[in-house]
């Protein structure tokens, strides 16, 4: 009984810092976007000389690679044209037709908010106009990438958002540009040429997060349906022919990295500014990828307990011995989201990471 009361008082200490942690207000709870994008019943619908269409919600990626392998321009284009919202987000379809179909479907919305994503020389890889919205953007040349990473990030993410101005390194396309420019790789909009053709980096917006810091950030149900929707992703690239990625994990996004960990392909998994993965060790993970963990010294998620009971919290500190994870240095990084700040160690262990070059 005494062990129980301690858990209690465990959980709901754990509750009140997520509730309240630096200040910040807790969130409206979201529902979490899932399922195939606006369009489906159409495509469904619809065939391509007299074949049906791969269904988004059950194809594998490498078939539907291999569907529009057995297409001729003609055909891509059709569907591109009549479907721009599914085919922007059919993992497996060849990567420029997304970029265009995307293009189509943004400047389609008429709204404000989305118009910049249009622009030319954005590589748009997906776009979900539902809710709040979902975006994920290419930095690089995905098509000739010798090495691929992959920022999943956390709260307050969205792609109404996307654009906002923050500091610089601290939001999905500025930890992207980042991490690029630290590798040595040529920085710019991700038009693709030049000399960073040998590491793409993909801004990962393809779940609902969190708004805040509150009871959805504190429990596992966004995690959930992002985890299957990064799982299908990282699948999609394996079909399309892209290197096994690495997955730069944040706060939340560390979550959705744990419970999405066993269905991924991917090289390595680095967490980092996280509450926990719902793991209670990296083997736990059940993973052949390396794990990474960094935490910097100010970082306000040192705040949250790691515990888990009744779905609340996700868990063992990823940084701690008893997890197992590669340490990753961080002793200069500034609060919850420096760690991609240009000088800092964790932005130079992350680019030796993201190349292949780590020990």
């Amino acid at each position: 009984m005494r062990r129980f009361g301690r858990t209690l008082v465990t959980a709901a200490l754990a509750v009140t810092l997520v509730g309240g942690t630096a200040g910040w207000a807790s969130g409206d709870s979201q529902t979490a976007v899932t399922g195939p994008p606006p369009g489906t019943d159409a495509w469904r619908a619809d065939t391509v000389s007299g074949r049906s269409l791969p269904d988004p919600a059950t194809t594998a990626p490498r078939e539907v690679a291999a569907f529009f392998a057995g297409l001729d321009d003609v055909a891509r284009h059709r569907l591109l044209r009549s479907h721009p919202l599914v085919v922007g987000n059919l993992e497996g379809a060849p990567l420029p037709l997304r970029y265009e179909a995307n293009r189509i479907a943004v400047a389609a919305t008429g709204e404000a908010r989305y118009a910049s994503l249009a622009a030319p020389g954005r590589q748009i890889l997906a776009f979900d106009p539902r809710g709040r919205g979902q975006v994920v953007e290419v930095f690089g040349d995905l098509e000739r990438a010798e090495h691929v990473s992959v920022i999943v990030p956390g709260s307050d993410n969205d792609a109404a958002g996307y654009e906002t101005r923050r500091k610089p390194a601290t939001g999905p396309a500025g930890m992207a540009r980042s991490l690029r420019e630290a590798t040595g790789a040529e920085s710019g909009t991700g038009s693709g040429s030049g000399s960073g053709g040998s590491l793409a980096v993909v801004a990962w917006i393809g779940y609902t997060t969190p708004v805040g810091v509150g009871l959805d950030a504190a429990d596992g149900r966004l995690a959930r349906a992002g985890a299957a929707r990064l799982a299908r992703f990282t699948a999609g690239l394996d079909a399309v022919g892209a290197p096994d990625p690495v997955l730069f994990c944040h706060s939340y996004g560390s979550v959705v990295c744990g419970l999405a960990a066993r269905h991924t392909d991917a090289a390595d998994i680095v967490a980092f500014g996280s509450p926990g993965m719902r793991a209670a060790t990296a083997a736990a993970l059940r993973t052949e990828a390396r794990v990474w963990a960094a935490r910097g010294p100010s970082d306000w998620i040192a705040d949250v307990p790691n515990v888990e009971f009744a779905g609340i919290g996700h868990g063992v500190d990823p940084t701690s011995a008893a997890f197992g994870a590669r340490r990753v240095p961080a002793a200069d990084v500034e609060g919850h989201t420096g760690y991609f700040v240009p000088g800092t160690q964790s932005l130079a262990a992350f680019a030796t990471i993201a190349k292949g070059a780590a020990r």
